[in-house]
């Protein structure tokens, strides 16, 4: 089947390509999961008893384990899932076993600006439409396991308003009291729904409807529920890490964990099914695990430990993604997921386009829904060399800190000029890099395949992988290393709230030595989102520091980052719509 990406959209791509995939069991067998190993749901997908497979597979040599990243991009995206995808087909072209681990999408940006995590042209995970709309429910989960905890606890200080000691103990209750003041939990909600981060809740005439209080929702993706599925190693795991979420503080300062409202044990019984990765394919037929979320501005932003873990058991190469740019993404893979699975890359690929490099370069902004700027239709060498002089050096220098020499894949658009090709091509192998043009997009493995090549060499050369900082140090001289040396800053600020909670987590010996999961827009190097290229000359501003207690790791929250999205003007949303009498869904990208 002819498929053409210049003249087709994505959906339609994956709709024709849908006609022709490999039945999931298929795909099972060939990655080395057995008959009663595979939950399917359909002939298309279904889930992998992940406890099964790495019982069975204990003690196998692990894959090679590669890590693809980004410079920092603009509001349209610069490729990566796509480049993940293409790289998979790739390999599959050099007749290598591998396997993909990928994260869900979010119904945010499905429906907002950025479209969903699919890949595009050649280079797509399918099927598209369950991909984008649900999957096998874990998304579900997470929301449900998050609510059911606010429900806890709104309930609790309800009945502890309403009634005396003595009532309490005859539902076996101990009085809690917390202070309203001091709910650091939220409702989560999967959409971008910017009039939900504040909200006033419990309202009503007399005592029946809840206990009134300030509350407001961040999106599903960011919730403390969504990390620990993320870095969770097993069930028990789940359930203890469940257990320690600190939803709110008593009137005496003391954590109110979701233990203390019992109400774990029922968050868990949500997530049993959602701890098993989902698999999937490329449209020319590689396996791919998609589990956990994405969003690594306001969350961890990877795939899960466990669905690692599985691909590495069964292939001999895992090709994995960290959202955004190698400063929050990577770093957040380097530096807390790599704690936490044991599992330590053996290479990263860093994807640029010239479209990103232009505008690091100093091109006019990228708005999505409007024309590009003719800087970036046309060439433009001056552009194109200042950007990589700026942003791509920045990148290549942050994945070097952890002992790696990157893979710089250019994302080949088929505007690109063959000098603009030469011009990120001459720059990164300067800087001592791999470089490789990669057609993935327009060609699928075919235009893949020196990507694939240059990634499998450069598994074979050692490395020296190291963290940024040991947890032994305090947490503030993390944090100021990690702005100074990550995202090339000139220190911190803190705000007074955010200064007092820093000095009270150092002194509890419990959370001074948890990894940092740094909350920051992912447009800009800084806090600033209109801050490109490589800023020098500024400070980060932590405005407030969360504690994310059972995922396990400190959450300082920057510039004007928000956990809760807003929808834009012109959404995605407004272009999807479902064939009547096919039920197809067209317009998801």
């Amino acid at each position: 089947m002819k498929l053409d990406p210049t003249q087709m959209k994505d959906w339609q791509i994956a709709e024709a390509a849908e006609t022709e995939m490999r039945p999931i069991t298929e795909i099972a067998e060939a990655l080395g999961v057995l008959p009663d190993e595979l939950i399917p749901y359909g002939r298309a997908y279904g889930k992998v008893d992940a406890r099964a497979v790495l019982t069975r597979t204990q003690g196998r040599q692990r894959a090679k384990y590669i890590d693809v990243t980004a410079i920092t991009p603009t509001p349209l995206g610069e490729g990566k899932t796509t480049t993940t995808v293409g790289l998979l087909e790739g390999l599959g072209r050099l007749g290598k076993k591998c396997c993909g681990a990928l994260r869900q999408p979010s119904g945010g940006p499905t429906f907002n600006i950025k479209g969903g995590a699919a890949g595009g042209g050649l280079a797509q995970v399918i099927p598209l439409t369950p991909l984008s709309l649900g999957l096998t429910g874990d998304f579900d989960a997470v929301e449900k396991a998050n609510n059911l905890c606010m429900v806890a606890l709104n309930s609790r200080m309800q009945h502890e308003r309403n009634h005396d000691d003595a009532w309490l103990a005859t539902k076996k209750l101990t009085r809690l009291d917390i202070d309203p003041a001091r709910v650091q939990f939220r409702w989560a909600l999967d959409f971008c729904a910017q009039g939900l981060r504040q909200i006033r809740m419990g309202l009503g005439a007399g005592t029946l409807n809840g206990f009134e209080m300030d509350s407001g929702f961040y999106i599903t993706v960011a919730s403390e529920v969504m990390a620990i599925l993320s870095v969770a190693s097993d069930l028990a795991d789940l359930r203890r890490r469940i257990g320690r979420i600190i939803v709110a503080y008593t009137k005496q300062g003391q954590p109110v964990t979701a233990d203390d409202l019992e109400v774990a044990g029922a968050m868990t019984a949500w997530m049993v099914r959602a701890l098993n990765p989902t698999l999937m394919q490329t449209i020319e037929g590689q396996p791919v695990l998609v589990h956990a979320g994405p969003f690594a501005n306001i969350a961890i932003g990877q795939n899960s430990v466990i669905a690692d873990r599985v691909g590495c058991a069964l292939t001999d190469y895992l090709v994995t993604e960290s959202g955004f740019a190698a400063d929050m993404g990577f770093e957040k893979f380097w530096n807390i997921k790599c704690r936490c699975s044991g599992l330590r890359p053996d290479a990263v690929v860093l994807v640029a386009t010239v479209r990103a490099l232009k505008r690091h370069g100093g091109a006019p902004d990228v708005k999505p829904g409007t024309p590009l700027d003719q800087a970036y239709t046309q060439e433009n060498l001056p552009l194109l060399e200042a950007g990589c002089r700026t942003n791509l050096l920045a990148h290549i220098d942050i994945i070097r800190k952890a002992g790696i020499r990157p893979v710089v894949c250019l994302n080949h658009f088929y505007t690109d000029t063959d000098a603009e090709v030469g011009c990120v091509r001459r720059i990164a192998e300067e800087a001592g890099c791999r470089f490789a043009l990669s057609k993935h997009w327009e060609k699928g493995g075919e235009g893949a395949e020196e990507l694939a090549r240059q990634v499998v060499a450069a598994c074979e050369e050692p490395n020296d992988f190291r963290y940024l900082c040991e947890l032994s140090d305090s947490l503030s001289s993390r944090i100021e290393r990690q702005v100074r040396e990550v995202y090339g800053g000139d220190g911190v600020e803190y705000t007074p709230e955010a200064k007092a909670k820093l000095e009270a987590f150092e002194a509890n010996p419990e959370t001074a030595s948890l990894p940092i999961c740094m909350a920051k827009t992912q447009y800009s190097l800084s806090d600033d989102a209109t801050r490109i290229g490589r800023p020098t000359g500024w400070k980060l501003r932590v405005q407030d520091i969360l504690i994310y207690q059972g995922a396990g790791f400190i959450v300082p929250v920057s510039g004007r980052i928000m956990l809760m999205p807003g929808t834009s003007a012109n959404p995605a949303y407004r272009r999807i719509d479902v064939d009547t009498v096919t039920g197809k869904v067209h317009g998801l990208f």
